[in-house]
């Protein structure tokens, strides 16, 4: 039985599947080609953790933290996450479609080039989060804070970025062909172009 709390911790090859995980803690443990598919973790937390060849695939997470965790060439395949916390955590070769998206926040996540497309990141807080080069076409954004975000170069064509906060995002050479977007989205568009709106 793992213990309420692993600090430091290195944990691998080891089969969790279809584990039940509630109210566990893990600081600073590194997690090696651990098998987590079907896990369920409800109020658990990763503080700073390194996820490593791990597989997260059909697992289902409500209330979870992963704060300031890397992810390197780690499989979320039909994952659940709701309302889970990911702030501050890096992803590097991560298969992250299909995944499904209930609220929470990914305040400060670095998804660079990540492959998202067709995702919901509906009313996600995505503050100040580097997205650059990512893939997000047909990703549903509605309601989103963006703000302070780096999407340079990312692809938005077809995405829905209607209510999304965008004050701050850096949105040089994005892909918008066809994506939808209320009137402050399109201003926030207009501006990183180098347009000066005027009323």
């Amino acid at each position: 039985m793992t213990p309420p709390e692993l600090v430091g911790a290195r944990v691998a090859d080891e089969d969790w599947y279809g584990e039940e995980l509630t109210d566990r803690v893990w600081r600073g443990c590194r997690f090696v080609e651990v098998d987590l598919t079907e896990a369920r973790t409800r109020g658990c937390r990763f503080e700073e953790c390194t996820f490593d060849r791990c597989r997260l695939n059909a697992s289902r997470h409500h209330e979870t933290a992963f704060t300031a965790c890397a992810f390197s060439s780690t499989s979320f395949f039909d994952a659940t996450m709701e309302g889970c916390r990911l702030d501050g955590s890096s992803f590097v070769r991560c298969i992250l479609r299909p995944l499904t998206v209930v609220g929470g926040s990914w305040w400060g996540v670095t998804m660079v080039g990540a492959e998202l497309e067709g995702l919901s990141l509906a009313g996600l807080r995505l503050q100040e989060a580097d997205l650059s080069e990512a893939d997000l076409r047909g990703v549903d954004l509605r309601g989103a804070d963006l703000s302070g975000a780096t999407l340079s170069s990312a692809r938005l064509d077809r995405a829905d970025l209607r209510r999304a906060v965008l004050v701050g995002a850096q949105l040089r050479d994005v892909s918008v062909r066809r994506t939808r977007v209320d009137l402050a989205g399109a201003l926030a568009l207009a501006e990183s172009l180098g347009a000066v709106v005027e009323e």
